[in-house]
Protein backbone atom coordinates (compact mmCIF):
# COMPACT_ATOMS: atom_id res chain seq x y z
CA UNK A 1 0.00 0.00 0.00
CA UNK A 2 3.06 2.53 0.99
CA UNK A 3 4.78 1.56 -2.22
CA UNK A 4 0.97 2.52 -4.35
CA UNK A 5 0.67 5.36 -2.68
CA UNK A 6 4.56 6.74 -2.88
CA UNK A 7 4.74 5.59 -6.64
CA UNK A 8 1.25 7.86 -7.46
CA UNK A 9 2.34 10.72 -5.66
CA UNK A 10 5.65 10.56 -7.67
CA UNK A 11 3.69 10.04 -11.14
CA UNK A 12 1.12 12.75 -10.64
CA UNK A 13 3.78 15.00 -9.14
CA UNK A 14 6.11 14.05 -12.56
CA UNK A 15 3.04 14.82 -14.99
CA UNK A 16 2.09 18.20 -13.01
CA UNK A 17 5.09 19.57 -12.92
CA UNK A 18 6.43 18.92 -16.13
CA UNK A 19 2.99 20.02 -17.76
CA UNK A 20 2.83 23.36 -16.18
CA UNK A 21 6.47 24.27 -16.65
CA UNK A 22 5.41 23.43 -20.21
CA UNK A 23 3.17 26.55 -20.01
CA UNK A 24 5.41 28.46 -17.44
CA UNK A 25 8.62 28.23 -19.54
CA UNK A 26 6.87 29.37 -23.16
CA UNK A 27 4.71 32.00 -21.31
CA UNK A 28 7.88 33.80 -19.54
CA UNK A 29 9.57 33.40 -22.85
CA UNK A 30 6.95 35.22 -24.31
CA UNK A 31 7.00 38.01 -21.81
CA UNK A 32 4.26 37.39 -20.00
CA UNK A 33 4.65 38.20 -16.33
CA UNK A 34 4.02 34.41 -13.89
CA UNK A 35 2.36 35.21 -10.93
CA UNK A 36 1.73 31.62 -9.52
CA UNK A 37 2.83 28.12 -10.33
CA UNK A 38 0.78 26.15 -8.69
CA UNK A 39 1.70 22.14 -8.12
CA UNK A 40 -1.92 21.14 -6.35
CA UNK A 41 -4.57 22.84 -5.45
CA UNK A 42 -6.26 23.58 -1.73
CA UNK A 43 -4.06 24.81 1.31
CA UNK A 44 -0.42 25.92 0.65
CA UNK A 45 1.71 23.58 1.92
CA UNK A 46 5.11 24.79 0.63
CA UNK A 47 5.60 28.12 -0.81
CA UNK A 48 8.93 30.20 -2.47
CA UNK A 49 8.63 33.48 -3.90
CA UNK A 50 12.12 35.37 -4.12
CA UNK A 51 11.08 38.95 -4.49
CA UNK A 52 7.56 40.32 -4.86
CA UNK A 53 8.05 40.87 -8.56
CA UNK A 54 8.91 37.36 -9.11
CA UNK A 55 7.23 33.52 -9.41
CA UNK A 56 5.41 32.51 -6.26
CA UNK A 57 5.83 28.36 -6.99
CA UNK A 58 4.00 27.01 -4.06
CA UNK A 59 2.60 23.24 -3.36
CA UNK A 60 -0.65 22.54 -2.32
CA UNK A 61 -2.46 19.90 -0.34
CA UNK A 62 -4.30 18.08 -2.69
CA UNK A 63 -2.32 16.71 -5.82
CA UNK A 64 -4.82 16.52 -8.38
CA UNK A 65 -3.64 18.99 -11.09
CA UNK A 66 -1.79 22.44 -11.21
CA UNK A 67 -2.13 25.59 -12.55
CA UNK A 68 0.50 28.65 -13.76
CA UNK A 69 -1.57 31.92 -13.10
CA UNK A 70 -0.41 34.89 -15.55
CA UNK A 71 -1.30 38.46 -14.83
CA UNK A 72 -4.47 39.32 -16.91
CA UNK A 73 -6.82 42.04 -17.18
CA UNK A 74 -9.71 39.63 -17.68
CA UNK A 75 -9.24 38.46 -13.99
CA UNK A 76 -7.82 41.35 -12.25
CA UNK A 77 -6.66 45.43 -12.56
CA UNK A 78 -2.81 45.80 -14.16
CA UNK A 79 -0.98 48.34 -13.45
CA UNK A 80 -0.54 50.58 -16.21
CA UNK A 81 3.53 49.63 -16.37
CA UNK A 82 2.92 45.92 -16.24
CA UNK A 83 0.20 45.99 -19.15
CA UNK A 84 2.57 44.66 -21.96
CA UNK A 85 3.15 41.99 -19.67
CA UNK A 86 -0.05 40.79 -19.40
CA UNK A 87 -1.43 37.60 -21.04
CA UNK A 88 -4.57 38.76 -22.81
CA UNK A 89 -2.57 41.75 -24.26
CA UNK A 90 -0.34 39.11 -26.28
CA UNK A 91 -0.19 38.29 -30.01
CA UNK A 92 -3.54 35.38 -30.71
CA UNK A 93 0.25 33.01 -32.12
CA UNK A 94 1.52 33.53 -28.44
CA UNK A 95 -1.43 33.09 -26.36
CA UNK A 96 -1.81 29.80 -28.29
CA UNK A 97 1.65 28.56 -28.00
CA UNK A 98 1.50 29.24 -24.34
CA UNK A 99 -1.66 27.21 -23.85
CA UNK A 100 -0.57 24.74 -25.76
CA UNK A 101 3.05 24.00 -24.34
CA UNK A 102 1.47 22.15 -21.48
CA UNK A 103 0.46 19.04 -23.03
CA UNK A 104 3.46 19.64 -25.81
CA UNK A 105 5.70 19.00 -22.41
CA UNK A 106 3.99 15.87 -21.52
CA UNK A 107 4.09 14.38 -25.22
CA UNK A 108 7.85 15.24 -25.02
CA UNK A 109 8.24 13.66 -21.75
CA UNK A 110 6.75 10.75 -23.36
CA UNK A 111 9.44 11.06 -26.13
CA UNK A 112 12.18 11.14 -23.46
CA UNK A 113 10.75 8.40 -21.28
CA UNK A 114 10.34 5.48 -24.18
CA UNK A 115 13.44 6.17 -25.23
CA UNK A 116 15.24 5.82 -21.83
CA UNK A 117 13.09 1.95 -21.86
CA UNK A 118 14.72 1.85 -24.98
CA UNK A 119 17.89 3.08 -24.43
CA UNK A 120 18.10 1.02 -21.11
CA UNK A 121 16.68 -2.25 -22.46
CA UNK A 122 13.46 -4.00 -21.00
CA UNK A 123 13.62 -7.61 -20.51
CA UNK A 124 10.39 -8.77 -21.91
CA UNK A 125 8.37 -11.95 -22.09
CA UNK A 126 9.21 -13.81 -25.79
CA UNK A 127 6.58 -13.67 -28.47
CA UNK A 128 5.61 -17.53 -28.02
CA UNK A 129 2.23 -18.16 -26.66
CA UNK A 130 0.40 -20.31 -24.52
CA UNK A 131 -2.68 -22.85 -26.18
CA UNK A 132 -5.29 -20.52 -27.30
CA UNK A 133 -8.93 -21.23 -25.43
CA UNK A 134 -10.66 -23.80 -27.01
CA UNK A 135 -13.42 -21.18 -30.30
CA UNK A 136 -11.67 -18.22 -29.67
CA UNK A 137 -10.18 -16.75 -33.08
CA UNK A 138 -6.38 -17.78 -32.36
CA UNK A 139 -7.53 -21.26 -32.05
CA UNK A 140 -10.08 -20.75 -35.33
CA UNK A 141 -6.84 -19.43 -37.29
CA UNK A 142 -4.71 -22.58 -36.30
CA UNK A 143 -2.58 -21.04 -33.26
CA UNK A 144 -0.87 -23.77 -31.06
CA UNK A 145 0.86 -23.96 -27.88
CA UNK A 146 4.43 -22.97 -28.24
CA UNK A 147 3.98 -21.65 -31.37
CA UNK A 148 6.43 -18.39 -31.70
CA UNK A 149 4.87 -15.30 -33.84
CA UNK A 150 8.16 -13.87 -35.58
CA UNK A 151 6.75 -11.38 -37.57
CA UNK A 152 3.84 -9.32 -38.77
CA UNK A 153 1.79 -7.98 -41.81
CA UNK A 154 -0.99 -5.88 -43.19
CA UNK A 155 -0.93 -6.77 -46.64
CA UNK A 156 1.12 -10.12 -46.32
CA UNK A 157 3.90 -8.52 -48.77
CA UNK A 158 5.72 -6.30 -46.21
CA UNK A 159 6.54 -8.16 -43.07
CA UNK A 160 8.53 -6.65 -39.67
CA UNK A 161 9.25 -7.93 -36.51
CA UNK A 162 7.62 -9.14 -33.56
CA UNK A 163 10.61 -8.17 -30.69
CA UNK A 164 8.05 -9.88 -27.91
CA UNK A 165 4.90 -10.57 -26.30
CA UNK A 166 4.07 -7.04 -25.62
CA UNK A 167 5.23 -5.85 -28.99
CA UNK A 168 2.26 -8.69 -30.06
CA UNK A 169 -0.43 -7.42 -27.92
CA UNK A 170 0.19 -4.02 -29.29
CA UNK A 171 -0.25 -4.91 -32.91
CA UNK A 172 -3.09 -6.89 -32.38
CA UNK A 173 -5.00 -4.13 -30.38
CA UNK A 174 -3.82 -1.88 -33.20
CA UNK A 175 -5.53 -4.07 -35.80
CA UNK A 176 -8.44 -4.36 -34.32
CA UNK A 177 -9.12 -0.79 -33.62
CA UNK A 178 -8.41 -0.29 -37.02
CA UNK A 179 -10.82 -2.64 -38.61
CA UNK A 180 -8.22 -4.92 -40.59
CA UNK A 181 -6.66 -8.83 -40.39
CA UNK A 182 -2.92 -9.14 -39.54
CA UNK A 183 -1.11 -11.87 -41.13
CA UNK A 184 1.68 -13.65 -39.01
CA UNK A 185 4.40 -15.52 -39.42
CA UNK A 186 4.80 -18.48 -37.08
CA UNK A 187 7.08 -21.11 -36.18
CA UNK A 188 7.96 -23.33 -33.33
CA UNK A 189 9.87 -22.84 -30.52
CA UNK A 190 13.47 -22.95 -31.98
CA UNK A 191 12.73 -21.40 -35.20
CA UNK A 192 12.02 -24.30 -37.42
CA UNK A 193 8.93 -25.08 -39.54
CA UNK A 194 7.46 -21.34 -40.41
CA UNK A 195 3.87 -20.89 -42.07
CA UNK A 196 1.90 -18.20 -42.07
CA UNK A 197 -1.29 -17.41 -40.32
CA UNK A 198 -4.22 -14.61 -40.46
CA UNK A 199 -5.91 -13.43 -37.52
CA UNK A 200 -9.38 -12.21 -38.54
CA UNK A 201 -9.35 -9.44 -36.77
CA UNK A 202 -12.05 -7.36 -38.60
CA UNK A 203 -14.72 -9.40 -37.72
CA UNK A 204 -13.90 -8.51 -33.66
CA UNK A 205 -15.11 -4.57 -33.87
CA UNK A 206 -14.12 -2.06 -32.18
CA UNK A 207 -16.56 -2.36 -28.79
CA UNK A 208 -14.48 -5.40 -27.61
CA UNK A 209 -11.01 -3.16 -26.56
CA UNK A 210 -10.66 -3.61 -23.16
CA UNK A 211 -8.50 -5.10 -20.85
CA UNK A 212 -9.78 -8.56 -21.45
CA UNK A 213 -9.36 -8.61 -25.25
CA UNK A 214 -6.31 -10.18 -25.91
CA UNK A 215 -7.67 -12.91 -23.47
CA UNK A 216 -10.59 -13.70 -25.59
CA UNK A 217 -9.16 -13.85 -28.79
CA UNK A 218 -6.60 -16.78 -27.12
CA UNK A 219 -3.61 -14.59 -27.01
CA UNK A 220 -3.86 -13.89 -23.18
CA UNK A 221 -0.48 -15.69 -21.90
CA UNK A 222 3.17 -16.40 -22.82
CA UNK A 223 3.89 -19.96 -23.21
CA UNK A 224 5.17 -21.40 -19.79
CA UNK A 225 6.04 -25.42 -19.23
CA UNK A 226 3.87 -27.11 -17.19
CA UNK A 227 5.78 -27.16 -13.90
CA UNK A 228 4.47 -26.64 -10.45
CA UNK A 229 6.58 -23.71 -8.76
CA UNK A 230 6.56 -22.66 -5.69
CA UNK A 231 3.82 -24.56 -3.41
CA UNK A 232 2.47 -22.62 -0.32
CA UNK A 233 2.15 -25.17 3.23
CA UNK A 234 -1.40 -25.49 4.00
CA UNK A 235 -3.04 -25.43 0.34
CA UNK A 236 -4.52 -28.50 -1.89
CA UNK A 237 -1.32 -28.64 -3.86
CA UNK A 238 0.77 -29.70 -0.62
CA UNK A 239 -2.10 -31.92 0.74
CA UNK A 240 -2.08 -33.74 -2.92
CA UNK A 241 1.49 -34.63 -2.42
CA UNK A 242 2.66 -32.22 -5.15
CA UNK A 243 6.62 -30.24 -5.27
CA UNK A 244 8.38 -28.27 -6.94
CA UNK A 245 9.56 -28.95 -10.08
CA UNK A 246 6.84 -31.37 -10.77
CA UNK A 247 5.88 -31.58 -14.69
CA UNK A 248 1.83 -32.26 -15.03
CA UNK A 249 1.94 -34.39 -18.42
CA UNK A 250 -2.26 -34.92 -18.08
CA UNK A 251 -5.82 -34.10 -16.60
CA UNK A 252 -8.59 -36.32 -16.05
CA UNK A 253 -6.65 -37.82 -19.49
CA UNK A 254 -6.48 -34.75 -21.30
CA UNK A 255 -2.63 -33.61 -22.30
CA UNK A 256 -1.58 -30.18 -20.61
CA UNK A 257 0.81 -28.81 -22.89
CA UNK A 258 1.58 -25.70 -21.20
CA UNK A 259 1.15 -23.56 -17.74
CA UNK A 260 -1.67 -20.81 -19.30
CA UNK A 261 -3.77 -24.67 -19.99
CA UNK A 262 -3.40 -26.05 -16.47
CA UNK A 263 -4.61 -23.03 -14.54
CA UNK A 264 -7.30 -22.86 -16.84
CA UNK A 265 -8.19 -26.61 -15.79
CA UNK A 266 -7.32 -25.48 -12.10
CA UNK A 267 -9.95 -22.65 -12.32
CA UNK A 268 -12.67 -24.38 -14.18
CA UNK A 269 -12.64 -27.31 -12.24
CA UNK A 270 -15.91 -26.53 -9.96
CA UNK A 271 -20.10 -27.31 -10.26
CA UNK A 272 -22.84 -26.56 -8.44
CA UNK A 273 -21.70 -28.43 -5.58
CA UNK A 274 -18.18 -27.41 -4.82
CA UNK A 275 -14.57 -27.73 -5.86
CA UNK A 276 -14.54 -31.05 -8.43
CA UNK A 277 -11.12 -33.59 -7.45
CA UNK A 278 -8.95 -33.67 -10.96
CA UNK A 279 -6.43 -36.77 -11.46
CA UNK A 280 -3.21 -35.46 -12.76
CA UNK A 281 -0.68 -37.24 -14.17
CA UNK A 282 3.03 -35.81 -13.39
CA UNK A 283 6.34 -36.61 -14.29
CA UNK A 284 9.18 -35.84 -10.92
CA UNK A 285 12.39 -37.17 -11.52
CA UNK A 286 12.18 -39.45 -15.27
CA UNK A 287 9.07 -41.37 -12.45
CA UNK A 288 5.38 -41.27 -13.82
CA UNK A 289 2.23 -41.44 -11.38
CA UNK A 290 -0.99 -40.49 -10.67
CA UNK A 291 -2.13 -38.23 -8.05
CA UNK A 292 -5.54 -36.61 -7.07
CA UNK A 293 -5.92 -32.85 -6.67
CA UNK A 294 -9.25 -31.18 -4.87
CA UNK A 295 -8.69 -27.76 -5.44
CA UNK A 296 -10.45 -24.59 -2.67
CA UNK A 297 -13.35 -23.17 -3.83
CA UNK A 298 -12.70 -19.58 -3.78
CA UNK A 299 -14.88 -16.18 -4.90
CA UNK A 300 -12.94 -14.13 -7.87
CA UNK A 301 -15.74 -11.37 -7.93
CA UNK A 302 -18.85 -12.85 -8.88
CA UNK A 303 -17.26 -16.10 -10.47
CA UNK A 304 -16.18 -18.92 -8.40
CA UNK A 305 -12.81 -20.66 -9.39
CA UNK A 306 -10.67 -23.27 -8.26
CA UNK A 307 -7.43 -22.87 -6.31
CA UNK A 308 -4.39 -24.63 -5.15
CA UNK A 309 -2.28 -22.53 -3.63
CA UNK A 310 1.01 -23.15 -5.83
CA UNK A 311 2.36 -21.14 -8.36
CA UNK A 312 1.52 -22.81 -11.36
CA UNK A 313 3.63 -23.14 -15.00
CA UNK A 314 7.43 -21.46 -14.89
CA UNK A 315 8.67 -18.06 -15.94
CA UNK A 316 7.84 -17.47 -19.48
CA UNK A 317 11.06 -17.47 -21.37
CA UNK A 318 12.24 -13.18 -21.92
CA UNK A 319 13.96 -11.30 -24.44
CA UNK A 320 15.65 -8.06 -23.79
CA UNK A 321 14.49 -5.40 -26.19
CA UNK A 322 17.01 -2.84 -26.75
CA UNK A 323 17.87 -0.16 -29.45
CA UNK A 324 21.11 2.55 -29.90
CA UNK A 325 20.48 5.83 -29.51
CA UNK A 326 19.40 7.33 -33.00
CA UNK A 327 17.07 4.23 -33.27
CA UNK A 328 15.60 4.01 -29.68
CA UNK A 329 15.04 7.95 -29.97
CA UNK A 330 13.42 7.56 -33.60
CA UNK A 331 11.27 4.17 -31.82
CA UNK A 332 10.34 6.81 -28.85
CA UNK A 333 8.67 9.05 -30.88
CA UNK A 334 6.76 6.32 -33.69
CA UNK A 335 5.35 4.92 -29.85
CA UNK A 336 4.05 8.12 -28.72
CA UNK A 337 2.81 9.05 -32.18
CA UNK A 338 0.69 5.50 -31.98
CA UNK A 339 -0.15 6.17 -28.60
CA UNK A 340 -1.36 9.19 -28.77
CA UNK A 341 -3.62 8.25 -32.57
CA UNK A 342 -4.66 5.32 -30.23
CA UNK A 343 -6.27 7.16 -27.32
CA UNK A 344 -7.76 9.44 -29.86
CA UNK A 345 -8.88 7.29 -31.62
CA UNK A 346 -10.36 5.27 -28.40
CA UNK A 347 -11.91 8.47 -27.16
CA UNK A 348 -13.63 8.91 -30.41
CA UNK A 349 -15.25 5.35 -30.52
CA UNK A 350 -16.26 5.62 -27.09
CA UNK A 351 -18.31 8.67 -27.84
CA UNK A 352 -19.92 7.49 -30.52
CA UNK A 353 -20.87 4.19 -28.65
CA UNK A 354 -18.82 1.94 -31.13
CA UNK A 355 -16.33 1.72 -27.49
CA UNK A 356 -16.92 0.82 -24.24
CA UNK A 357 -16.64 3.14 -21.62
CA UNK A 358 -15.21 1.06 -19.12
CA UNK A 359 -11.88 1.84 -21.16
CA UNK A 360 -12.09 4.79 -19.10
CA UNK A 361 -9.79 4.99 -15.99
CA UNK A 362 -9.63 7.37 -12.78
CA UNK A 363 -7.15 8.16 -10.28
CA UNK A 364 -7.16 4.57 -8.53
CA UNK A 365 -6.52 2.31 -11.57
CA UNK A 366 -3.71 4.43 -11.84
CA UNK A 367 -2.21 3.86 -8.61
CA UNK A 368 -2.61 0.64 -8.24
CA UNK A 369 -0.87 0.29 -11.98
CA UNK A 370 2.06 2.65 -10.28
CA UNK A 371 2.23 0.78 -7.40
CA UNK A 372 2.67 -2.58 -9.69
CA UNK A 373 5.05 -0.97 -12.49
CA UNK A 374 7.25 -0.06 -9.57
CA UNK A 375 7.25 -3.55 -8.22
CA UNK A 376 8.84 -4.92 -11.80
CA UNK A 377 11.67 -2.22 -12.05
CA UNK A 378 12.20 1.33 -12.68
CA UNK A 379 12.16 0.34 -16.95
CA UNK A 380 8.72 -1.07 -16.24
CA UNK A 381 7.70 2.42 -14.41
CA UNK A 382 9.33 4.34 -16.92
CA UNK A 383 6.88 2.85 -19.96
CA UNK A 384 4.06 3.23 -17.74
CA UNK A 385 4.45 6.88 -16.80
CA UNK A 386 5.11 7.78 -20.63
CA UNK A 387 1.73 6.26 -21.28
CA UNK A 388 0.23 8.54 -18.30
CA UNK A 389 1.61 11.64 -19.79
CA UNK A 390 0.55 10.71 -23.23
CA UNK A 391 -2.89 10.41 -21.45
CA UNK A 392 -2.88 13.64 -19.60
CA UNK A 393 -1.09 15.47 -22.84
CA UNK A 394 -4.19 13.90 -25.52
CA UNK A 395 -6.59 14.64 -22.42
CA UNK A 396 -5.66 17.95 -22.17
CA UNK A 397 -5.96 18.90 -26.11
CA UNK A 398 -9.50 18.28 -26.26
CA UNK A 399 -11.57 20.72 -27.60
CA UNK A 400 -13.55 21.15 -24.12
CA UNK A 401 -14.07 24.38 -21.74
CA UNK A 402 -11.62 24.17 -19.21
CA UNK A 403 -8.82 22.23 -20.74
CA UNK A 404 -6.06 23.49 -22.91
CA UNK A 405 -7.99 22.30 -26.04
CA UNK A 406 -11.08 24.38 -25.37
CA UNK A 407 -9.04 27.48 -24.98
CA UNK A 408 -7.64 26.77 -28.36
CA UNK A 409 -10.60 26.36 -29.82
CA UNK A 410 -11.59 30.13 -29.04
CA UNK A 411 -8.49 31.11 -29.99
CA UNK A 412 -9.12 29.15 -33.53
CA UNK A 413 -12.52 31.24 -33.76
CA UNK A 414 -10.74 34.21 -32.93
CA UNK A 415 -8.77 33.67 -35.79
CA UNK A 416 -11.00 33.16 -38.07
CA UNK A 417 -13.56 35.65 -37.45
CA UNK A 418 -11.07 38.30 -36.30
CA UNK A 419 -12.77 38.75 -32.69
CA UNK A 420 -12.97 36.74 -29.72
CA UNK A 421 -15.28 34.38 -28.13
CA UNK A 422 -18.15 37.21 -26.13
CA UNK A 423 -18.31 36.81 -22.33
CA UNK A 424 -21.88 35.31 -22.57
CA UNK A 425 -20.56 32.39 -24.60
CA UNK A 426 -17.46 31.91 -22.48
CA UNK A 427 -20.03 31.56 -19.44
CA UNK A 428 -22.23 29.17 -21.27
CA UNK A 429 -19.32 26.86 -22.65
CA UNK A 430 -17.94 26.55 -19.27
CA UNK A 431 -20.40 25.68 -17.25
CA UNK A 432 -21.00 23.03 -20.28
CA UNK A 433 -17.51 21.58 -20.24
CA UNK A 434 -17.64 21.62 -16.12
CA UNK A 435 -21.00 18.90 -16.98
CA UNK A 436 -18.93 17.51 -19.54
CA UNK A 437 -15.53 16.58 -17.73
CA UNK A 438 -17.89 15.44 -14.39
CA UNK A 439 -19.30 13.10 -15.99
CA UNK A 440 -16.15 11.72 -17.29
CA UNK A 441 -14.53 11.43 -14.12
CA UNK A 442 -17.72 10.08 -12.66
CA UNK A 443 -17.76 6.96 -15.60
CA UNK A 444 -13.65 6.51 -14.51
CA UNK A 445 -14.09 6.74 -10.75
CA UNK A 446 -16.86 4.18 -11.23
CA UNK A 447 -15.28 2.05 -13.86
CA UNK A 448 -12.18 2.28 -10.76
CA UNK A 449 -14.33 0.58 -7.98
CA UNK A 450 -15.80 -1.58 -10.35
CA UNK A 451 -12.46 -3.11 -11.31
CA UNK A 452 -11.87 -3.43 -7.61
CA UNK A 453 -15.09 -5.14 -6.74
CA UNK A 454 -14.42 -7.92 -9.71
CA UNK A 455 -17.40 -6.52 -12.23
CA UNK A 456 -15.08 -5.53 -14.78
Amino acid sequence: MITTLLAFIVTLGVLIVIHEYGHYRVAVACGVRVLRFSVGFGRVLWRRQRSPDDTEFVVCALPLGGYVRMLDEREDDVPAADRERAFNRKPLGQRAAIVAAGPAANLALAVCLYAMVHWIGLSEPKAVIAAPAAQTLAERAGLRSGDWIRAHSSDGQSWTDIESMTDLRWQVTQAVIDGRSLELLVSDRDGRAQRRVTLALDTVGSREVDSGLLRRLGLGAAFSEPVMGEIRPGGAAERAGLLAGDRVLEVDGRAVPDGQRLRELIRSAVDDEGAVPMRWRVQREGRVFDVTVTPALVEDGRTRIGRIEAYVGDAPETVTVRHGFVQGLGEAVAKTWEMSALTVQMLGRMLVGEASLKNLSGPVTIADYAGKSVQMGIVTYLGFLAVVSISLGVLNLLPLPMLDGGHLMYYLFEAVTGRPVSEVWLDRLQRGGIVVLTMMMSIALFNDVARLLGLH
